[in-house]
């Protein structure tokens, strides 16, 4: 059996060697990334991502359903290659990170969905607004760390938000509501 998570953008799923019960795991930030996409008035699909993600999530290898994901973003991570317009996402007609500076993602369950893959259920909080979203997740690798001789675990996963929903409605409809959002984890066994 295997296992993957999120959050946050996201949100997250790993397994351990010979472990018997759940094990806590500490999300890899130099190898973790939560990308975005949006339409810009159907002229283009821009991406940005959140350079700043922590968590930890627990992983239980004989029943992964067991298994859960906490995951915290701060907002004022964001990048999308033009300083202005990240500053301008940070304003109050969008995130308004001085008034609501994380995002956050919990999970509330998971199920098996096939073969390395999951979907993982929980709450996504994003201006001060939380709502249900599920995560299909796809189990890239589990196995020990060349470099850091631990377990390690690795896995995508992907969902899509309307941002008006969680009171991030600027500009909508030119600026597209759907959002979509990406996430690569890594994970290592936490010491």
């Amino acid at each position: 059996m295997t296992f993957k998570r999120l959050a946050l953008a996201s949100l997250l799923a790993i397994a351990a060697f010979g472990a018997q019960a759940a094990d806590k795991y500490n999300i890899d930030p130099t190898h973790t990334q939560v990308e975005f996409t949006y339409s810009h008035m159907g002229f283009s699909n821009i991406t940005g991502r959140f350079d700043t993600v922590q968590g930890e999530f627990l992983f239980d290898p004989a029943d992964p359903t067991k298994s859960s994901v906490n995951i915290t973003i701060p907002v004022d991570s964001i990048s999308t290659g033009v300083d202005k317009l990240d500053e301008h996402l940070l304003k109050a007609d969008f995130f308004d990170a001085a008034t609501y500076p994380t995002a956050t993602f919990k999970s509330t369950g998971v199920t098996a969905a096939g073969d390395n893959a999951l979907k993982v259920a929980g709450d996504l909080t994003i201006h001060g607004v939380t709502r249900p979203v599920v995560l299909d997740v796809t189990i890239n690798k589990i196995g020990e760390h060349p470099m850091a001789k631990v377990p390690a675990a690795g896995f995508d996963a992907s969902t899509t938000i309307l941002r008006s929903e969680y009171g991030v409605g600027g500009y909508v409809p030119v600026v597209g509501d759907e959002v979509r959002i990406d996430i690569t984890v890594e994970a290592t066994l936490a010491k």
